[in-house]
Formats: structure tokens, sequence, C-alpha cells
């Protein structure tokens, strides 16, 4: 299957400040379960990049029905096993044969197919797409992936011209909760912007 190269990683995973406290208290993680999320089901994490999980709970406390109240982000370290790694040809190629699995479906079955939204935040069609490979190497007897993790480039450019969008990050999903090996408070110095 699919082993990255490296060991582990750090992720972050933004939160209100109490589910932050118990997870650094020993609380596991709780699955993202919904039917747009960008990775399919999964615990999301930024990797590398606790500024932009911060940011999230910060957004997401301004969305209607937020549980969100204090945004905070705790870290992760991660061990990404076998992972689904869309930054490289093979995963790629493996979400392309998903993805025409999927198609071959919804046109066997008459129905419409998922779609992402014209903004990219709702991603119904790539949530659809990488459940079914989960579900294509399950049926096939084949080791379920870990972790799944792509880039996303998000945001308005980082300045005039620039090709850089202000909220591009690697996120990853991590679907097997035993590969996350410890969490631990994030220092307030990487939770500030540089001079």
């Amino acid at each position: 299957m699919h082993r990255l190269s490296y060991g582990f990683v750090l992720g972050y995973h933004g939160c209100d400040l109490t589910v932050g406290e118990r997870l650094l208290g020993g609380d596991s993680f709780t699955p993202s379960q919904n039917d747009y999320d960008w990775l399919g089901p999964g615990i999301y994490l930024w990797e590398a990049n606790p500024l932009r999980g911060l940011d999230y709970a910060r957004e997401a406390m301004s969305r209607k029905g937020s549980r969100i109240t204090t945004p905070f982000v705790v870290g992760a370290v991660i061990d990404l096993g076998n992972c689904l790694d869309l930054t490289t040809a093979f995963g790629i190629g493996v979400v392309k044969r998903g993805y025409e699995s999927l198609k071959r479906s919804h046109a066997e079955l008459g129905t419409p197919m998922p779609t992402n939204t014209a903004d990219r935040l709702r991603r119904r069609l790539d949530c659809a797409v990488i459940q079914r490979v989960h579900s294509i190497f399950e049926d096939a007897g084949l080791p379920a992936f870990d972790a799944v993790r792509g880039v996303f480039t998000e945001g308005r450019p980082a300045y005039e011209g620039a090709a850089f969008d202000e909220k591009t990050h690697v996120q990853i999903a991590v679907r097997n909760p035993d590969c996350i090996k410890g969490v631990f408070r994030v220092p307030h110095q990487h939770l500030a912007m540089p001079v």
C-alpha cells in the first residue's frame, strides 16, 4: 500500500476551549461525519499549522449554531500510517479511480452525482469519492487507510499578483484514532504572528 517515507507529523485541531481541555485531559477526539467533509470522515487536523487551526476555531465560532465560545487549538502527534496522500501521484490516481467507480454507480442507478459548492467549502463530491475509495479497498480485502492527507488552496491571494492564497494548508483526516500518539498544549509563541 502507500506508507509515507517520514514518521510522525504534528497536527493542530481547532475547537472550543472546553473541548481542548478535555482532549488534553485524555478524552478521545470525535471524528467528523459530515457528507461535505473535504477528506471524508475522520478527525481533522491542520498539519504543522497551529495558527490556521486557531483561525478555523475563530471562524467556526461566528457560524450559526456553533458550539465554540472560546476558540482554542490542541496539538497532536500523528503517525499517518497507511495514508491516502493526495499530494502524490499514487493518491491522485486512487481518487480518480474512485470517482470513475462512483460515476458508474450513479449512472446505473440514474441518480445525480453529488457536487461541491462553487466556493469549494462544502465538498460533497470529494467526500463521496473518498468514501468510495475506502469501500473499494475494504471490498477488495486491502488494508484500510489510516489517514487521508491533502493540500487545499483557500482564501484570497496573499498579496497583489500572488499565486499563494492566505488560507492554503495541508489537512489531515485521521480515520484510525490509534494513529494519534499524543496531544499537547500549544505554546503561546506558536500562536503569534511573527513581526
